[in-house]
């Protein structure tokens, strides 16, 4: 802090040496020395010019206040406040990094400066976790994502807005349902057995899972990505923290009310998949070998039937989004609130998704010192469910049609019905009896508050409840073919869960003029209780949706758990000059899910930044500012099993008709954690005031893999937890930000670009031993996601036979064989990709604006399922087929040189089995969304007493350029490539008035 008594201090020498230079001046320089004096000497005489700088929303400490023409100068102290002497008349020049410069005439001993941000600010507040810091000062690996940029889509889960936008974050949409979730990465997957999602945190208060709140009430959203920045969550954030902050008002007087408007329709997003007609599967049959194994009844009478299944699947669904908020603020209270209400109909028939949410956020000074801050955010979604069944979709043949000539579903099961597709099933004939309903209640309340003890020292409390209950119910008709067996069935569950949080913190934070140090001392405990309860009944009155109704029970289940952690939390930073920061972090972690010896683990991390800008001699004018950081640090993590430590006995046995215990899980007392080494380092370069550059490596070991190792059926026991390996994960990063015009143009374009490459290795295993993961394996020196499976080597070009590759175990030569079964199991590829990213454009002129965004993946391999189905070579003659996309062929005499084997009704050559055959690229690059919008000029606007008008045209998932065959890159990659729901292309327009 900078004092009157520490500014004439400063000033005195300045004095001094100007009195002592006119003694030695020519008579021409005394002259003006004389008068440079007195305007000294006048100086002292003048007023004393006292004010706050702020930036609208917090105050700016360590601002330049200089008098212009003169070398009268101070700076604000920690509480954005100064004094200087000035007379009326005289220009202000106030300064602060990362802000434009502004310039005040004084008319009076108080003035009141707001500052704008400029566009390369290091002096941005970014939220990084429990604290604030200027993003100059920030030691960490931490990206930042303003609001604007997560509002391109139209979306319900706050997962999906972050699809592109942060450099080693990889966000991949597994399912296009209404209301589902995207599976988020940051920098690599760490963990073998345990969580490998990223820590949410919103507003303070660790959730559980991904939160259920309204993107639009989200004010910005900050990706922690090193130790440095994620040890202030111990084991919980190894795998990176997605920490949110809602909104707030925040300037004196504000008050508005804003309307948001969204309709728009969704559309199935079809991809290269495209299924074969009637005429195609005809010709299909007479390409098989063995014609004389087609039966009889397959006569070209089934030309006359054309249906087209997943036409009659499909729709184009609507979509709405409607917003309602209030914001204000006087002097003493500050109030958020919003409404919204989202329906999605989705492109598939019979699914439909609504939510409504309000949230609540209110800060209200009870005294200069005391500040509480409740919240509350509740969501209530519910959803009805009688889709359509892709699957089903797919494998119907256009032979058979669904409908009679009355227009009534055709139920094949029954004598007489000619059908020609697998099973001889029409899953319409269930659909239209059968469905599920669902709705989840979801309410998350804080009561936090603040202390301001001292200038120094504040203490915050943060205190959460949340309660969510969701209830399913599934009706099973007795007319369906489903129900018959059980003369109709109700399907009931229900689960509630219950957590608890609390931090109590005391924060240190304080200026010494060149020095700046501040830091926190916290507590924190959080629980949490889960319980569910199903049952189900049969033999029920068609229509009925009440479980008691069922003549008999059938089935009945619950279950219940919980955990806890306890944590104590040392974090303090350190900041010299504005050149140099130090950040240092220890966190202490108990969990209940480890025995009571291994019950607690430390973690720590410690992190340095240099701001090489602001040293003395550095002088590069086109250069804004220059920073390189370092961190390093220790993270760790817990098994998924809530008991890993425990020896587990399973209750629900009987024996003579008496409940028996039985053993299921062996204890392992000396279980312990996951645990993370990790380092970083970071450049960050402002060029022009226009360009942007971020760089960072990262190399992260982690050891003490929690592991399931399972156990032969004698032992007794299904298995145990153990720490059994060690995985290694590094990376490069790149984030760069470009203005391509001066600020003075009138036309504005902005474009963002980020690249990152993870490289993942197992380094270690349990004696070293492979260990089986589905189609994938385990192995040592390997990707964690590394494919293992019998290597396709193609047709035999001299019968159209399928070929694989057989390896020598000893030489490793490789030779082809008819055989699978002499084929050889192998590693072939991985789903890690090689590298991954987005890209977006910001474009304005005028009152129009363009704005588009894309993200790209390439080099990871998806195994596509669904074509040892759809495309099986004649392995299933009465499922629909996949025409074959551009470069692929079937064998026949006259084309040898063919990608698949000639076909046999029933198959019977394996061809279909699984095999690196199936394993395509899933490299792509998607337009995730463009939207086109008009602001109304400000004038306009006020004549018709508002505030602002923006209307807006919009459009997700539009275009996709990738060489996967199947319907969607992302939904298989996250393993579902059979009857996956594709992202949809979707179209919205919208309007957003505020008042």
């Amino acid at each position: 802090m900078i004092n009157n008594y520490t500014l004439n201090y400063r000033l005195k020498p300045l004095r001094l040496a100007l009195i002592l230079s006119c003694v030695t001046l020519t008579a021409q320089q005394s002259m003006a020395s004389n008068a440079t004096i007195a305007s000294l000497g006048s100086a002292v005489l003048q007023q004393k010019v006292s004010g706050t700088i702020s930036d609208g929303t917090q105050v700016i400490s360590g601002a330049t206040i200089t008098v212009k023409g003169s070398t009268v100068a101070t700076s604000s102290d920690v509480n954005g406040k100064f004094s200087i002497d000035a007379k009326n008349g005289d220009t202000l020049v106030i300064k602060s990094l990362g802000f434009e410069n502004q310039e005040i005439i004084v008319a009076g001993s108080t003035v009141s400066v707001t500052l704008q941000a400029s566009y390369a600010t290091l002096d941005e507040i970014v939220v990084t976790g429990y604290s604030t810091q200027k993003k100059g000062n920030i030691t960490a690996s931490i990206a930042t994502i303003s609001p604007e940029k997560l509002k391109d889509v139209t979306t319900p889960n706050v997962s999906g807005m972050l699809q592109g936008k942060v450099a080693g974050v990889d966000v991949v949409s597994g399912s296009g349902q209404p209301g589902s979730g995207a599976t988020i990465r940051i920098r690599g997957r760490n963990s073998i057995s345990s969580g490998t999602d990223p820590l949410w945190v919103v507003d303070g208060i660790i959730m559980h899972g991904t939160p259920n709140i309204n993107p639009n009430d989200i004010e910005s959203m900050s990706v922690l990505k090193d130790a440095a920045a994620t040890t202030q969550y111990g084991s919980r954030g190894t795998n990176g923290v997605i920490v949110v902050t809602t909104k707030r008002a925040s300037k004196n007087g504000e008050s508005q009310i804003t309307v948001n408007l969204k309709t728009g329709s969704s559309n199935f997003n079809q991809g290269k998949f495209k299924l074969m007609d009637s005429q195609d599967i005809w010709d299909y049959y007479k390409q098989f070998k063995n014609q004389q194994a087609i039966p009889n009844n397959v006569t070209e009478d089934v030309l006359k039937n054309n249906y087209n299944w997943l036409d009659n699947a499909t729709q184009t669904g609507v979509v709405n989004d409607h917003s309602l908020t209030y914001l204000g603020k006087t002097e003493k209270t500050s109030i958020y609130s919003g409404v919204n209400y989202f329906k999605d109909k989705g492109a598939i028939k019979g699914f439909d998704y609504q939510r409504l949410s309000g949230r609540l956020n209110i800060d209200h000074k009870m005294s200069s010192r005391l500040t509480f801050k409740p919240k509350v955010n509740v969501t209530y979604s519910s959803t009805e469910n009688q889709q359509h069944s892709l699957y089903d979709a797919f494998l119907n043949m256009p032979w058979d049609k669904p409908y009679d000539e009355n227009g009534k579903i055709i139920d094949p099961q029954k004598s007489g019905v000619s059908w020609y597709g697998r099973d001889k099933r029409n899953y319409l004939n269930d659909l239209q009896y059968n469905y599920s309903k669902g709705n989840v209640f979801d309410i998350q309340s804080n009561m936090d508050f603040s202390y301001r003890i001292s200038d120094a020292f504040t203490f915050e409390s943060m205190n959460s409840l949340t309660y969510y209950n969701n209830r399913t119910m599934s009706y099973t008709d007795p007319k369906s073919n489903a129900g018959l067996s059980d003369v109709g069935r109700i399907y009931d569950f229900s689960d509630n869960r219950i957590t608890r949080f609390f931090n109590q913190m005391l924060k240190y934070q304080q200026n010494f003029g060149k020095h700046d140090v501040s830091g926190f001392v916290a507590y924190e405990y959080s629980d949490y209780n889960y319980s569910s309860l199903s049952a189900t009944g049969k033999g029920i009155t068609p229509g009925t949706e009440i479980l008691g109704n069922a003549s008999s029970p059938r089935e009945i289940g619950g279950t219940k758990n919980e955990y806890s952690f306890q944590s104590g939390i040392l974090q303090g930073t350190y900041s010299y000059d504005s050149r140099y920061n130090f950040q240092a972090s220890y966190r202490l972690d108990g969990s209940s899910r480890f025995g009571a010896d291994r019950r607690y683990g430390s973690f720590y991390s410690g992190s340095a930044a240099w701001n090489i800008h602001n040293e003395s001699f550095f002088n590069v004018k086109a250069i804004d500012f220059l920073r390189l950081k370092a961190s390093y640090g220790l993270v760790g993590n817990v098994p998924s099993s809530l008991y890993a430590s425990y020896d587990i006995f399973k209750l629900d046995g009987q024996y003579n008709g008496t409940p028996a215990a039985y053993a299921d899980v062996l204890e392992n007392p000396n279980l312990s954690w996951e645990k993370s080494k990790d380092s970083n380092i970071g450049l960050e370069i402002g060029l022009f005031n226009r360009v942007t550059f971020n760089a960072d490596y990262y190399y992260k070991n982690t050891d003490g893999l929690l592991y399931f190792v399972q156990l032969p059926s004698t032992a007794g026991y299904r298995g145990y937890w153990d720490n059994i390996g060690a995985i290694r994960n590094k990376g490069i990063e790149f984030a760069v930000g470009v203005d391509v015009f001066s600020k003075e143009s009138p036309f504005q374009w902005h474009v963002d670009f980020n690249i990152s490459s993870n490289n993942n290795r197992i380094k270690e295993l349990k004696d070293g031993l492979e260990q089986p993961a589905g189609n994938k394996r385990y192995a040592e020196g390997r990707d964690i996601d590394s494919y293992y499976m019998r290597k396709w080597a193609g047709v035999d070009a001299a019968n159209g036979d399928p070929l694989w590759y057989k390896k020598d175990a000893k030489t490793g030569e490789e030779t082809t064989t008819n055989s699978y079964n002499a084929a050889t199991l192998q590693f072939v590829g991985t789903s890690t990709p090689k590298y991954q990213g987005g890209f977006a454009s910001s474009m304005r002129y005028k009152n129009f604006s363009l704005n588009a965004s894309f993200s790209y993946l390439k080099g990871a391999y998806a195994y596509n399922m669904g074509r040892e189905y759809f495309d099986a070579d004649g392995a299933y003659p009465t499922y629909n087929q996949v025409k074959l996309i551009n470069g692929w062929s079937r064998w026949t005499p006259e084309n040898t040189n063919a990608t698949h084997p000639a076909p046999n009704y029933n198959g019977g050559n394996n061809s279909n089995k699984t095999s690196s055959r199936y394993l395509e690229d899933a490299s792509f690059l998607r337009l995730r969304n463009v939207t086109l919008g008009y602001q109304l000029p400000t004038t306009v606007a006020e004549r018709l007493k508002l505030k602002n008008l923006n209307v807006f045209v919009s459009g997700d998932n539009l275009w996709i350029s990738t060489k996967f065959s199947a319907l969607d890159p992302e939904a298989a990659l996250q393993g579902d490539a059979i009857s996956q729901y594709p992202a949809p292309k979707r179209f919205t327009v919208g309007v957003n008035v505020s008042f």
